[in-house]
């Protein structure tokens, strides 16, 4: 068991907490609490933390019948530390007492445009690692296929949008690129159609089918889409509001 802060692996894992630079030096990204745990592929599992309390329970549950997590915990390893250290490692406020370093998965642009029905979600300058995280969420539960991201939009392993991903970071394919506008002129030769959220649209997003191949462009919290990539957007669309409200929370706009 781990009883110090002063271990290099528990100095490691604060580092991975805080600083993306560290995270994209070494390619992981952290996880913490049971659910995405027991979600993780095993095939990219680095490292599992646990304290013994919580050991001790999920070896309970597994005497009881309930074996799953105990032996996928087998299969991984793990490593026990102490109370006080896990709240040093953890990022969050009530920790539940397992945290899991994970590989970053790498997706190829290529692929994702070749998919036979792709639904894209398309991100640009997003600064709020919860609001990725829920769209993420909220886009595998919609169907889509990848999201894509200029690389000004903010850390997709942000230990707060890994969170609020709730696991679906494990299976919505993604990709960073320097430049969007290249990205859509591509989309537009294969015949996706891409749709603006934008205050200049003339119709509202339930007047179209999106039954065809399409995209979806969502900009920046406080400014929105850039003119160049708005201008690209084969159609504006706007979300139909009541009262006096001028714009919706750019995951809400995205749902």
């Amino acid at each position: 068991m781990i009883t110090s802060n002063n271990n290099a692996k528990v100095k490691q894992v604060v580092q991975w907490q805080t600083k993306a630079k560290e995270r994209r030096k070494d390619h992981v990204f952290l996880a913490e609490g049971v659910r995405m745990c027991e979600e993780a592929p095993v095939k990219n599992v680095r490292e599992v933390y646990l304290t013994e309390e919580l050991e001790q329970k999920i070896r309970q549950n597994a005497q009881n019948g309930d074996t799953a997590f105990w032996d996928k915990l087998q299969q991984t390893g793990y490593e026990t530390v102490s109370p006080e250290v896990f709240a040093k490692m953890a990022d969050t406020q009530t920790p539940q007492g397992i945290l899991t370093v994970l590989e970053q998965p790498v997706y190829d642009l290529t692929q994702l445009l070749e998919q036979p029905d792709p639904l894209f979600l398309i991100l640009e300058n997003l600064q709020d690692p919860g609001n990725l995280g829920t769209m993420i969420r909220t886009g595998e539960g919609a169907g889509i296929t990848g999201v894509i991201m200029n690389n000004q939009t903010v850390d997709i392993f942000n230990p707060k949008t890994i969170r609020a991903t709730m696991g679906s970071i494990f299976r919505v394919p993604f990709v960073y690129v320097p430049d969007l506008a290249p990205v859509l002129e591509q989309m537009h030769a294969k015949g996706i159609y891409t749709y603006a959220a934008h205050l200049k649209g003339q119709e509202y997003y339930d007047s179209f089918s999106f039954r065809e191949p399409t995209a979806f462009l969502i900009g920046n919290e406080g400014n929105g889409l850039s003119k160049e990539i708005s201008d690209q957007a084969g159609q504006y669309l706007k979300i139909p509001m009541e009262g006096r409200v001028e714009s919706l929370n750019a995951s809400i706009a995205a749902a």
